[in-house]
């Protein structure tokens, strides 16, 4: 959501790639916004203000008048608000408000506005006890307020007073080049020159709230309980109609920081882009509390949000889609790692890093055989002996899952040391290995299979290790062999097929032409097929392959468009429609991890121009969501059109805390909700990663809300960000990283 505010150094160059020129993203420094976040003790009041001097020392008042700093935040390990007693006699001032003043910190007491800046010399009374707000002018000028009265001070003397009558004074704000501070009540904006003092109401209204002073000091930018108003200060004229297409409009503190227009609001922040739309910080990934009191510029590059639960310092940081596969890399190696899987880390506390497991999922062999994907490319693309290191690790986690149960050529879901299986919910599915001291989980899908052949073929393809090959060539034959064996089955230990490992002609042609599972299955078993003979050269795989395509029309459900998977009719079986009540973003998944090798390796140029077809006709049903794993799969056809640009927006937006915080879009204004669709495409653009739920390349990209159990569990990145890098590398559609000039 941030690099289009900043610019994304978007520069696109030609290399001869599959015979076709591909565009290619250079990879320059972009700006990498994540949040450092600090929650505040309740007993020291509500925060209220917050400011930083030249040196960095940030400050933040609370209205019972304490002064508390940041203790101990970091990215991802959340610090605290802590009295501040580094000047021990300010807690005998009773401090009302805290500002800059020439990038120091000054305060405003109910008797006088000083500071510790200038060695303590600024000290100018006032002479309003219940004195609220105050703004420093030229040479030490400063405008107080107690909401009603106004007051320009300079070395304790009042040198100009009045009031707001009728009205209560909620900002101040001073313009520099025109020597006038302006005033702004909850139903006027006012100007107060200070060469030749004199209140001066330019603007009525109501339901004013915040403002600040913007485009080098020309317009006044007037929050509202229902959005925002520009006013022109040159003509003492608005600016157009009122802005409400926000995230949301109720606003409470306007600021422009370093030339950009930030407002706080009751449900979180946001910031104008170029493009006119909006960045959204909402939610713990960014703010301790979605309630905003005030924003201020913060130090290095850094924007500080006050909220009533705490400080969130948004920081931007310039760094290039390499360093963030590094910083990822760290993640997934020293969080991610179960026994060899890509695991996520479950049951943290409120997203405390200390406190999670290494969960068992469903979806081990899948979630790591994408992980083992991007390393394999990884090492071909730097021959990193620790990308190596993780594809060896994470092929014996991968090849036992084969060795673990009594059915040749089955793989486990996942395993688990035992005793564990009495503390599942999903017991049923475990079961106990013929060594005791593990177990493992049972009927194994669809989605397990096809991930695995994928990344047991890159593998086979692009490891030159022998031993590794080797291995990947035998789990390969000893899988496809299974389903062969057993008439295009994946058959479990009690005999009978999975629920969904079905590659038969009975089950597959069952469904309607215009159910996705017809489709999907065809295209995967002949994906796999392809891959078993083109590393084994075993006539059977061929055989059999050919023998779905033109006798039982496989061939034919895969050249099927996308554009006509829809919901079972009428007369469908039951099963039919329960498989096509909505897009199954689980099918693209598989269906993307299937062509690697379906159009990699396919047995012919005849058959590889229809897979191409294919494929690129799945991609454009895709485009809207902006995957970045689905573009790059798409690259690997040539094709010139595969939205590069989009997939270097996913890779640029993700976040970088996959912490699974609760996140709200949809009471936002500035979305345009489309109807209910079998897609379940929600919005008319999708939202950027940053601002949705944390999600797999499974989920629907449209999803806008999600709640529970804040914090509860981090995602790896190998599978959600690594692979599609990688790969991208490593089609060469995404270049080395390259130096800023």
């Amino acid at each position: 959501m941030r690099t289009s505010i900043y610019g994304i150094l978007l520069a696109f160059s030609s290399v001869f790639c599959y015979a076709q020129t591909q565009p290619v993203y250079q990879d320059k420094p972009y700006w990498q916004d994540y949040s450092i976040k600090y929650y505040v003790d309740k007993s020291t009041g509500e925060p209220r203000h917050a400011g930083v001097d030249r040196n960095g020392v940030i400050q933040i008042l609370t209205s019972k008048g304490e002064l508390l700093h940041p203790h101990d935040g970091q990215f991802l390990y959340p610090g605290t608000l802590q009295p501040d007693n580094t000047y021990r006699f300010m807690k005998d001032k009773k401090l009302v408000a805290l500002g800059e003043y020439n990038q120091q910190l000054v305060y405003l007491s109910d008797q006088v506005v000083f500071s510790n800046a200038w060695a303590g010399k600024l000290f100018s009374e006032h002479q309003l006890p219940n004195a609220r707000f105050f703004l420093g002018g030229p040479e030490f000028t400063f405008l107080v307020s107690d909401g009603s009265s106004v007051s320009l001070v300079k070395d304790s003397k009042t040198v100009w007073k009045g009031s707001l009558p009728g009205d209560e004074v909620v900002g101040v704000r001073y313009q520099p080049g025109a020597n006038v501070f302006w005033i702004l009540g909850k139903k006027s904006l006012n100007s107060l020159s200070v060469a030749t003092p004199k209140l001066t109401k330019v603007l009525d209204g109501t339901g004013f709230t915040a403002f600040d002073l913007a485009a080098q000091g020309k317009k006044a930018i007037v929050g509202t309980n229902d959005g925002y108003l520009e006013f022109d200060l040159a003509t003492k004229k608005p600016v157009g109609a009122i802005h409400q297409k926000l995230p949301w409009t109720e606003i409470t503190s306007v600021s422009e920081v370093d030339g950009k227009l930030w407002f706080g609001s009751t449900k979180g922040a946001f910031s104008l882009r170029k493009d006119g739309k909006f960045d959204y910080y909402a939610g713990e990934r960014w703010l301790p509390g979605d309630v905003v009191i005030n924003i201020s510029k913060g130090p290095k590059n850094s924007v500080l949000i006050l909220t009533q639960a705490g400080l969130g310092q948004i920081v931007f940081k310039q760094m290039t889609l390499h360093d963030k596969a590094v910083f990822f890399d760290q993640q997934v190696r020293s969080r991610h790692i179960r026994v060899g899987f890509n695991s996520t880390l479950d049951r943290m506390e409120k997203g405390n890093l200390s406190t999670g497991f290494l969960e068992d999922s469903d979806n081990d062999g899948l979630w790591t055989s994408m992980y083992l994907g991007g390393e394999i490319f990884r090492y071909a693309v730097t021959k990193d002996p620790e990308a190596l290191q993780n594809c060896r690790e994470s092929l014996d986690a991968m090849e036992r899952l084969y060795t673990i149960t009594p059915v040749p050529g089955f793989p486990a879901r996942s395993f688990e040391r035992s005793g564990h299986i009495k503390e599942l919910s999903d017991s049923e599915r475990w079961q106990h290995a013929k060594d005791k001291e593990w177990d493992w989980k049972s009927t194994t899908s669809s989605d397990e299979v096809i991930g695995h052949i994928f990344a047991f073929g890159a593998m086979a393809e692009l490891i030159p290790d022998k031993n590794l090959k080797s291995r990947a060539i035998t789990l390969i034959d000893t899988l496809m062999s299974h389903i062969i064996t057993h008439d295009m089955y994946l058959i479990d230990f009690d005999g009978k097929p999975t629920q969904w490992g079905k590659w038969n002609p009975a089950y597959v042609n069952s469904f309607p032409p215009n159910v996705g599972d017809r489709k999907l299955n065809s295209s995967n078993i002949v994906a796999m097929l392809q891959t078993a003979y083109h590393f084994t050269k075993k006539e059977k795989y061929k055989k059999k392959a050919f023998e779905l395509m033109q006798k039982h029309g496989y061939l034919a459900n895969m050249m099927g468009s996308m554009q006509n998977i829809g919901k079972a009719p009428a007369d469908a079986d039951e099963h039919a429609k329960h498989m096509s009540d909505g897009w199954n973003h689980s099918d693209d998944e598989m269906y993307f991890v299937g062509y690697w090798g379906l159009y990699r390796y396919a047995f012919n140029d005849t058959l590889k121009t229809k897979y191409k077809q294919q494929i690129i006709d799945h991609w454009q049903a895709e485009r809207p969501e902006k995957e970045g794993a689905w573009n790059i799969f798409t690259a690997l056809t040539g094709t010139k059109d595969f939205d590069l640009n989009e997939a270097v927006w996913y890779l640029q937006e993700h976040p970088l805390d996959l912490i699974d915080w609760s996140v709200r879009n949809s009471h936002r204004k500035d979305i345009e909700l489309i109807p209910e669709n079998f897609r379940r495409q929600t919005t008319k653009e999708v939202l950027p990663p940053d601002e949705r739920p944390i999600q797999r390349h499974n989920g629907n990209m449209f999803t806008l809300d999600r709640q529970g159990r804040s914090g509860g569990s981090e995602h790896s990145a190998g599978d959600i960000w690594l692979l599609p890098y990688w790969m991208g590398r490593y089609l060469g559609v995404i270049s080395a990283p390259v130096a800023a000039k």
